[in-house]
């Protein structure tokens, strides 16, 4: 019984904690558009400006003649 007296005023605390993050979310706007940020994931971004052109970013990924030819074995023997 003794453990009522320490728990109803810390849940009070809580409760009213709780309300008080209500009203100021109320305040700030927060509630404000509740249907645009639902939207949002369903607009495509706009095409981001890309420093590299496609050709040139191919031919990067791909590994040259010279460095294929130097692979070798984990046995140190050449990888022919």
């Amino acid at each position: 019984m003794n453990i009522l007296l320490a728990l109803v005023p810390i849940s009070v605390v809580l409760l009213g904690i709780a309300i008080w993050a209500f009203v100021w979310a109320v305040r700030r706007g927060q509630f404000d558009d509740l249907e645009t940020p639902a939207l949002d994931i369903l607009v495509e971004d706009a095409p981001a400006a890309q420093a590299v052109q496609p050709s040139q970013a191919a031919d990067a990924a791909a590994p040259s003649r010279d460095a294929a030819a130097n692979v070798r074995d984990p046995d140190g023997r050449d990888a022919d």
